[in-house]
C-alpha cells in the first residue's frame, strides 16, 4: 500500500482500514505462532501498512487543529 493511495482516501475510510489491518495483524500473529502462516512477511508488511495509515490520520488531525487556530 502506498502513502499516495492513502492520501486519496477519506478519513472515515482510513479509520476503518486501520481497524481491519489491526485485526488482520492479530490473525497473522496468531497463525504464525501456531505454525499456520505460510508467508511470515505478512506480519511485517501489515505492521508497516498500519504505521502508514496512522501517520496519515495523525497528519490530518494536525492539519485540522492548525486550521482551527
Amino acid at each position: 500500500m502506498k502513502a499516495k493511495d492513502l492520501r486519496d482516501r477519506g478519513t472515515d475510510d482510513l479509520r476503518e482500514l486501520d481497524k481491519r489491518l489491526t485485526h488482520d495483524l492479530f490473525q497473522y500473529r496468531f497463525k504464525n505462532h501456531t505454525g499456520g502462516l505460510d508467508d511470515t512477511s505478512l506480519v511485517r508488511k501489515t505492521r508497516r501498512d498500519i504505521a502508514r495509515v496512522r501517520t496519515e490520520l495523525a497528519a490530518r488531525e494536525r492539519a485540522a487543529k492548525d486550521e482551527a487556530r
